[in-house]
């Protein structure tokens, strides 16, 4: 079992979510964050003054998957949120001990 945590544009977002659904991904959790990477955030004129955006929108996906779904959930991230610029985000896989349904009881691939 595993959880990939994925970071995309904001604007991509419905293309992420309409791949996963095609990959077979029944759940995920979405939480709207702020960072940056190489983009180092930009510089923003607003009422004649200047001001730096150091931290910008993104998305961040939290899916837990079967081993065997792993593969083609990356593919599916990773072909939906490209848009070849810079900032396009990063996905995490991380090993995942237990996973357990508090409603059921049910642990392990059940519990997903």
């Amino acid at each position: 079992m595993q959880l990939i945590v994925a970071i995309v544009k904001p604007f991509k977002m419905d293309e992420v979510k309409e791949a996963l659904g095609s990959v077979g991904v029944a759940g995920m959790t979405v939480t709207e964050v702020k960072g940056f990477g190489r983009q180092k955030g930009h510089t923003e004129l607003y009422r004649g003054s200047e001001y730096v955006v150091d931290f910008l929108p993104k998305i961040k996906l939290e899916i837990l998957a079967p081993d065997s779904m792993v593969d083609s959930i990356v593919d599916a991230v990773t072909k939906a949120a490209k848009t070849d610029k810079i900032g396009d985000g990063k996905i995490f896989v991380q090993q995942v001990e237990e996973c357990i349904r508090i409603r059921t009881g049910e642990r392990g691939d059940e519990a997903i």
